[in-house]
């Protein structure tokens, strides 16, 4: 099995796991506590005629602020705290939800609320299907690399080697010992992102100063990206079939 790390477009036609962290990944993967589905779409006027015909929640935002007349914006920590009955969230964002647009793989979410339950998972996945290839996506910014997707795609692949170790009889426990082999190939890029993540608080210090963390300051979002760097605190792992994000079961 490949293991991969790319920016904004995969390279995979088998699995896919999407990550952006500030904040549609870490959003979507929240929200389904309390949602029942969520749909995606590209422009804030799908989003709103959708939204009609669903009787949905109408989220989303541009350049971090929430679009004007929508419900809420793409905030983990404001769509926790709706009190709504609706059962349909209808989501528009920057970047996570465009990225979505043109997959032809399987495609989850991932973030680092989720990191280790999406690994696991797209493992079982990958062996049902007897898919060879796995991608993590990171979403970036404008076509940007962002860190705090580099980081948080190291701690989803972390994850990924360390089941695949156990598999192949590897000791996993002592430090990190990384090897190839003959059952798996994890990308060099995939490595530097699994040896950057490690120091936890060193990250979060790093993401502290990134474009990303300083524009959601500015606009007032400081709490999301404290919730955003919370590491596995949930277990939900989010499938995007036929137009729609839904918990996978």
């Amino acid at each position: 099995m490949e293991i991969t790390l790319s920016l904004e477009k995969t390279s995979s036609t088998n699995l896919s796991i999407v990550v952006d962290v500030f904040r549609a990944s870490t959003s979507i993967t929240i929200a389904l506590n309390k949602f029942k589905q969520i749909i995606p779409t590209f422009t804030p006027e799908e989003a709103k005629e959708i939204a009609k015909q669903k009787n949905g929640v109408l989220a989303g935002e541009r350049m971090g602020k929430t679009i004007e007349g929508f419900d809420v914006g793409n905030s983990p920590v404001d769509i926790s705290n709706l009190n709504t009955e609706k059962e349909t969230l209808v989501l528009t964002t920057s970047n996570g939800t465009r990225i979505l647009k043109d997959m032809k793989s399987t495609v989850l979410i991932g973030s680092f609320i989720n990191a280790k339950s999406v690994a696991k998972t797209s493992l079982k996945i990958a062996k049902k299907n007897s898919y060879e290839h796995i991608d993590i996506v990171m979403a970036g910014w404008k076509g940007n690399f962002a860190i705090e997707d580099f980081l948080a795609s190291g701690e989803i692949l972390h994850w990924i080697w360390k089941e695949l170790s156990k598999e192949n009889n590897k000791n996993v426990e002592n430090g990190f010992k990384y090897e190839n082999n003959n059952d798996f190939k994890i990308s060099e890029y995939g490595q530097a992102a699994i040896l950057a993540s490690r120091n936890y608080e060193n990250l979060k210090k790093v993401i502290a100063n990134t474009r990303s963390s300083k524009r959601l300051k500015e606009l007032g979002y400081e709490k999301d990206i404290e919730f955003s760097l919370q590491k596995n605190i949930i277990e939900n792992v989010v499938i995007y079939e036929n137009g729609s994000l839904k918990l996978l079961k």
